[in-house]
């Protein structure tokens, strides 16, 4: 519980202070029970108050930020749909021209820079929101997750880097394992996790046991595999895909843990480095792992920033989805083309197909081809002989009960928040732009 937003809540609405320190207190009490004494949780919670009174309304526009009035949840953001697409091009256009090979504004899951001849390849990925319960998975599946990403743009990771943050009240067993679901990626893959850090979330003001995190990696490339050289002509491969963060959360809340096993592997990186072993990236114009919003909103994002069309074959993805995980996604009603599959999608020319076919299920991961880019815009899907959208939703796949309340549509008109979200990031870039200046002044002495 976050202390010091439940106080500026209610300081804003004019909450009398004796009322405000009674809640808190109560909801102190109730979370840390018999780690905390009366009088400590009154004095921390006068504490709270002070605080969060102070930094209620700042003075200085630098330490205020823009009101969009559009909230993470109402926009979707990290619900992998196309409120979370949109966002993520606002945060591409923020960064301006930086001098990057890949950056975020290409939308692809790692960046690229030339550093002293090398090209370095680096990523972040969060750890998933309903896994805080269960670090040890928390932890392989971000890894894992973390080394797809340098994989899927063509590089070889060299490195493994961890940001863990635990509530206050969190036990210590949860951060160690965590580290250990991290390190046993690290053992599989024969990549070394060298450093990191480890945080409280909110220091003092947060109370609960809640987990959250990341992992980076960082690789090197000879050649890069990035989504926007997606090509007319090419045939899209797909290899098996068992899921990783986001299946086993949707086993694990409908109560069919047994699944989660069927997620504990290693096979996309297996297959992207038997491609890598037998020279076969300069001959491939792109990769990708199928997780954002699933294989829908994947196909989005690649003819958008590649201004090509993708069509796909139902039947020939279906096949290649984990038996048990596809049965589990059928039985709850829950779209297997909107979740994250953690399968690699391979996008190359056709007299290239048959050899990365070969090569990749001679290491033992099936793949097959699944569709082909051709002229167009966007993506669509061939079921039952049939042509058909195959555009996202405004959220991925509902996968559990409570993302099935949520629903998968917007709950306010979308052109309205993305013109808010628009406004917001204009205050934002100008705002940049001031502080680059001031500080710039005060350095040449101005």
């Amino acid at each position: 519980m976050d202390l010091e937003g439940y106080a500026k809540r209610m300081l804003r609405e004019g909450i009398d202070r004796e009322v405000i320190k009674e809640k808190l207190f109560q909801r102190v009490i109730e979370v840390k029970r018999d780690r905390i004494g009366e009088e400590e949780a009154i004095n921390l919670v006068e504490a709270v108050i002070r605080e969060a009174s102070l930094t209620l309304e700042p003075g200085d526009d630098l330490l205020k930020f823009p009101v969009s009035g559009v909230t993470m949840g109402e926009l979707g953001v990290g619900s992998r749909g196309s409120g979370d697409f949109y966002f993520h091009e606002k945060i591409g256009e923020l960064l301006g021209e930086g001098g990057a090979l890949i950056d975020s504004s290409m939308l692809d899951d790692s960046g690229v820079v030339k550093a002293r001849g090398e090209l370095i390849v680096l990523t972040v990925d969060g750890i998933h929101s309903r896994l805080s319960d269960f670090p040890f998975i928390a932890g392989f599946h971000v890894a894992r997750a973390a080394l797809r990403d340098i994989y899927a743009m063509g590089g070889v990771p060299v490195a493994l880097a961890s940001d863990i943050h635990l509530a206050d009240d969190g036990d210590i067993g949860k951060v160690l394992d965590h580290i250990g679901g991290i390190a046993a990626v690290s053992e599989l893959t024969g990549v070394p996790l060298i450093t990191g850090s480890t945080l409280r979330i909110g220091g003092d003001m947060v109370i609960g046991d809640r987990m959250t995190g990341a992992v980076t990696a960082v690789g090197i490339a000879d050649v890069i595999t990035p989504r926007k050289e997606a090509r007319i002509g090419d045939l899209i491969l797909m290899s098996e895909g068992a899921g990783g963060g986001t299946i086993s959360t949707a086993a694990l809340y409908h109560g069919e843990e047994e699944v989660v096993w069927e997620t504990m592997n290693v096979k996309f990186i297996d297959a992207c480095r038997t491609l890598i072993d037998h020279g076969l990236l300069s001959e491939i114009h792109s990769m990708t792992d199928v997780t954002n919003g699933g294989i829908r909103g994947d196909a989005a994002e690649i003819a958008k920033v590649a201004g090509v069309k993708l069509r796909f074959y139902e039947d020939k993805i279906r096949s290649l989805v984990n038996p048990r995980v596809l049965k589990l996604l059928e039985k709850y009603e829950i779209d297997y083309l909107g979740v994250s599959l953690d399968a690699l999608l391979v996008i190359c020319p056709e007299d290239v197909a048959d050899r990365v076919l070969g090569t990749v299920r001679a290491a033992g991961v099936r793949m097959d081809i699944v569709g082909e880019v051709i002229e167009g815009k966007g993506s669509r899907i061939v079921i039952d002989g049939e042509e058909r959208d195959f555009s996202p939703k405004f959220r991925e796949s509902a996968y559990t009960p409570i993302k099935k309340v949520v629903g998968e549509r917007a709950s306010r008109d979308f052109e309205e928040m993305k013109r808010s979200v628009d406004r917001v990031a204009g205050e934002v870039r100008r705002k940049k732009d001031w502080v680059v200046r001031r500080i710039r002044e005060a350095k040449n002495g101005l």
